[in-house]
């Protein structure tokens, strides 16, 4: 089973970084979405030694426990997930149906890799499988997740592509799931604004999901990305849609909830973004509307901002100041200056190497920069780096 043609050929500089990829892609296959103990196994002993200790037939738990946080149960636990799925040619038959459509693998710590993912600790994914653009996925800052119901109004579908338009036209990615409905809405919409788009699925990126959607995500992939953390092959389960909802929160710099009944699984997507501590929006509807149940309840009881406009909607994400840098540069969008503000956050305080890398530039050509905007109000040095100032000019 090789990875080459799946991932960054820059990753694979040497025999030792391209053996830790491989050995990461393989626990990609092995675990679910979320998998926390997989996750603190990985990190405490490296990809490569904990897939080692993983398909030993006498591991010494105690010691891996010890080294790695993990329980004695629960790394027992671990194993018996894993292990049935330790089966190189199923794990080769995805790899080659993603070769085959050409899409690639992006693993933590690539050049594209987006770093907001961070935030998910153990329980953040071990890969994303690409279709389309990885660089969409690092230029998801700022980006907004609009989500909803599948069942949605007319009045729902309006408002979603309202504020999907305006967003894409002014450079904000928009972050949903491609189902019917509210997704579907926004992500057409985020596209004929000629704007970034991109769609989390629950199931191989091969596949497109839902069918009547095959369409619309192939448009997202010619023009930004369709992602997901399951290896091709991957079925669409109840749980992997569960869990492909925290990548949209943690993607986005906030989520809102357009329209969402009862069982709307958009309300899982808020619970994860509220758990994050990003922004939660919710847009009202008529109080005899069932369709907007959920949103007057996370408004009413989990101190979600009711949003009715694009503008607050931006302003809840806290991109007022890059927005208004944005309009204010149309034309000019590729010059250093734009390119460091692009990569800074009003909510994020970013080392000056990670904006650097964000930007695709030197990181001394960056500190003398950060230093101009500094002198002119623009942003404020912590201990933990840089960020925008929300009232700057």
């Amino acid at each position: 089973m090789q990875l080459a043609g799946l991932v960054d050929p820059d990753a694979l500089a040497d025999d030792g970084e391209a053996v830790a990829r491989h050995a990461l892609a393989v626990w990609n296959a092995l675990t679910e979405p979320g998998d926390g103990v997989a996750g603190r196994l990985i990190a405490a002993l490296g990809a490569v030694d904990a897939l080692t200790a993983a398909r030993s037939d006498t591991p010494d738990t105690g010691a891996i426990a010890e080294a790695s946080g993990v329980s004695p149960a629960e790394y027992r636990a671990g194993r018996r997930r894993w292990r049935p799925r330790l089966d190189a040619a199923g794990i080769g038959a995805g790899w080659e149906v993603a070769r085959r459509h050409g899409i690639r693998l992006l693993q933590p710590g690539d050049r594209d890799w987006p770093s907001q993912l961070g935030d998910l600790g153990a329980h953040a994914p071990l890969g994303l499988w690409v279709r389309g653009d990885p660089a969409a996925l690092g230029r998801l800052q700022p980006s907004v997740a609009l989500v909803g119901a599948r069942a949605a109004t007319a009045y729902g579908e309006h408002v979603a592509s309202q504020f999907a338009s305006d967003l894409a036209a002014r450079g904000i990615g928009v972050v949903s799931g491609a189902a019917y409905g509210i997704d579907g809405a926004a992500h057409r919409a985020a596209l004929g604004a000629g704007g970034l788009t991109v769609a989390l699925l629950a199931g191989g990126v091969e596949r497109p999901y839902p069918a009547g959607h095959a369409h619309l995500i192939g448009r997202i992939a010619e023009g930004g990305a369709v992602a997901s953390e399951v290896p091709c092959g991957s079925a669409p389960t109840r749980w992997r849609f569960l869990q492909r909802n925290r990548l949209i929160s943690a993607l986005s710099d906030a989520t809102v909830v357009v329209e969402a009944g009862w069982r709307s699984g958009s309300l899982n997507t808020a619970a994860h973004a509220a758990s994050l501590g990003r922004p939660l929006g919710a847009v009202p509807g008529p109080i005899t509307s069932a369709t907007s149940a959920v949103c007057h309840r996370l408004i009413r009881e989990f101190d979600a901002r009711c949003v009715t406009t694009p503008d607050e909607v931006r302003e809840l994400a806290g991109d007022t100041v890059a927005v208004a840098w944005s309009e204010r540069g149309r034309g000019a969008r590729t010059d250093d200056s734009t390119r460091v503000r692009d990569a800074l956050s009003t909510r994020t305080w970013r080392e000056t190497v990670e904006i650097a890398r964000q930007a695709g530039m030197d990181p001394d050509e960056v500190g003398a920069l950060l230093g101009f905007f500094a002198l002119e109000g623009d942003v404020e040095r912590g201990p933990r780096g840089w960020r925008l100032v929300t009232d700057a000019r």
